[in-house]
């Protein structure tokens, strides 16, 4: 068998994680790979880019002597926590990324906790030790007071701590003493990791842990071969979670070598590899001997938190700006995302044209409605609803870890605005000017509240957040202070009217851009939803020309993110989304039927 070692990548996000791996893969390849490999190799999907997040759990090699390493890149967020678990079913141990400055972070834990239940082997790698006022012993001590509360062992506890900059392309063992490459991390990982374990003699078990998609090959499976030899047109069974085994054939066999999959004949276990020809699999399946099948554990999967309704867009400008409109076209683009996304679930409703989709988060179901959107897909999205559950008589609902890391002198209004929406605050840590905060709050509470925090510290705090256990409910919590600013009529925002409704409120939409009526175009200063009119064009006459008035100066129009509309909306409000626009409106268009709801 080939020297051979399996390793996870853990980091938060921004700490480092995908540049390293950029600087492991053009240290080990050769020239060739050099040449393809650009920066953030791994961020392949242009949302990651755009982000800086790993959102897909993906598959490299590097070369280092004559071992292979493959590495697998783990989502950092919470909300993919499908990925996470899957993924690092594959790894016999883990580089765990801190940031010199910040030190571990909550999103950190999650990914960790379960890799340590795995019983993985951690490598520590303080990154960014160049960065001014960075703290790389306490950022080390940090990780180990971590590791140690999250119950690690005694050889878990005794990790080695690599120190350097990826970014400089550097690692050492002392972080005072720079060297010229990432050799040390690499020595490091063959030294301390351990190569993959194999029973012998036991029949062959491959446990399927993600999903790839060629249009030419259809569904590839992706996992680890734990026993026993793969070849290239092989009959074997695969055994489902139920426990029911279907005969199947493996075509073609790849490994992953560098950045491209290489097709090989035979496959020792150990290996990480892809498999076509295989019909009819999920995830966590088990590819197993014809003769003898037998199924690996299986993969838990956390559980949804969260839901929103998916509807077909019916708002007046439907089918302008998209491709994909229909329910049948959303039925089957969601049906897809299932196979894939292990913590989503789609759930019918009483009409055809509305979904209910669960998912981990708001950032987990708006990753996949902005790949919708850049798709050609048009749509409407309901406001989140928290998922309740009933423990031993009592409802429950999810709880999140929040931390928030705001200046000194505006540490008192966060913790006057969360403490608004049932967040209990249980650590206050001072941090060089800044003030590091942390609170338990309900996954409710969160709906909103990074956009107040946001404007009430000038964009300044930094949140993030974790979803912890299930509690009992903690009451009502206030919604949005502030109602609509409603369109009376369809046509263009016109800049006269935009001018006199100035005091109402703050408005969403541009002067001459066009809207339709019950669109939602700007907040109300007061608890109420106004409808005006900003089509009313000014009433020339011989006194009153177009040209004799005083320039008039707007504000600018608030433009929200898809994340932030889809928390800024009320339960009688959508999120209209087509490819070009993210437009709010109201469910009932028109006044008379919003008061007839009203009544009911």
């Amino acid at each position: 068998m080939q020297k051979l070692r399996n390793i996870a990548i853990i980091a938060h996000v921004d700490h480092g994680k995908t540049t390293l791996v950029d600087e492991m893969i053009k240290f080990g390849q050769d020239q060739k790979t050099q040449e393809k490999a650009g920066d953030l190799i791994m961020d392949s999907n242009d949302l990651e880019r755009e982000r800086g997040i790993t959102i897909l759990s993906k598959n490299v090699s590097v070369r280092y002597k004559d071992y292979k390493i493959n590495v697998i890149d783990t989502p950092g967020h919470a909300d993919f926590g499908g990925e996470v678990e899957r993924v690092l079913n594959m790894a016999d141990g883990v580089l765990l990324i801190v940031d010199a400055f910040e030190g571990p972070m909550p999103q950190t834990r999650f990914v960790l906790q379960k890799a340590i239940e795995l019983g993985l082997k951690p490598i520590v790698v303080i990154n960014k030790v160049d960065k001014e006022n960075c703290k790389p012993d306490e950022a080390m001590e940090a990780v180990f007071d971590l590791m140690f509360s999250l119950g690690a062992t005694e050889d878990q506890l005794d990790f080695p701590t690599i120190y350097g900059s990826a970014k400089n392309g550097w690692m050492s063992d002392d972080w005072k003493k720079p060297t010229t490459s990432i050799e040390t991390l690499l020595e490091a990982i063959i030294e301390y990791i351990p190569e993959p374990q194999v029973e012998a003699g036991e029949t062959l078990q491959m446990l399927i842990t993600s999903l790839q998609y060629s249009s030419y090959k259809g569904r590839i499976a992706v996992g680890r071969l734990y026993s026993g030899v793969l070849r290239s047109n092989m009959k074997v069974a695969l055994v489902a979670r139920d426990g029911s085994i279907r005969k199947s054939v493996v075509k073609e066999l790849n490994i992953f070598d560098g950045l491209e999959q290489v097709q090989v004949d035979e496959l020792q276990p150990g290996e990480i590899c892809a498999l076509t020809g295989l019909e009819g699999f999920d995830i966590g399946d088990t590819v197993a001997d014809i003769e003898n099948p037998k199924a690996l554990r299986h993969i838990t999967i956390d559980e949804p938190t969260m839901s929103m309704s998916f509807m077909i867009n019916d708002s007046p400008f439907f089918g302008r700006e998209g491709k994909l409109v229909t329910s049948r076209h959303i039925r089957e683009r969601l049906e897809s995302e299932l196979e894939k996304n292990l913590a989503l679930r789609v759930e019918e409703t009483g009409s055809a044209d509305v979904f209910k989709v669960h998912g981990r988060g708001v950032l987990h179901l708006s990753i996949l409605i902005e790949t919708m959107r850049r798709e050609g897909y048009e749509l409407q999205i309901g406001q989140p609803q928290v998922l309740f559950k009933e423990i031993d008589g009592k409802r429950c609902e999810p709880m999140e870890e929040l931390n928030i890391d705001v200046p000194e002198e505006m540490a008192g209004t966060v913790v006057e605005l969360v403490t608004q929406r049932k967040g209990e605050m249980h650590n206050m840590e001072p941090r060089g000017g800044r003030m590091f905060l942390m609170f338990n709050i309900p996954s409710r509470g969160l709906i909103g509240l990074r956009n107040q925090i946001i404007v009430s510290t000038m964009g300044e705090a930094v949140m993030t957040h974790r979803f912890t256990e299930y509690a009992p409910y903690k009451g009502d919590i206030p919604e949005r202070i502030k109602g609509s600013l409603i369109s009376l009529e369809p046509g263009k925002a016109i800049p006269y009217s935009l001018n006199n409704l100035q005091d109402r409120g703050r408005f969403f939409v541009a002067p001459n851009e066009e809207i339709y009526e019950g669109q939602v175009i700007g907040e109300h200063t007061r608890p109420n939803d106004l409808t005006v009119n900003v089509t009313k064009t000014k009433k020339l006459s011989n006194m009153r020309s177009s040209g004799n008035d005083e320039k008039v100066k707007l504000a600018p129009p608030t433009k929200f993110t898809l994340e932030e509309a889809l928390e800024y909306i009320q339960s009688d409000e959508l999120v209209e989304v087509t490819p070009k626009s993210i437009r709010l409106r109201k469910v009932h268009l028109t006044e008379m039927e919003r008061k007839r709801a009203g009544k009911k």
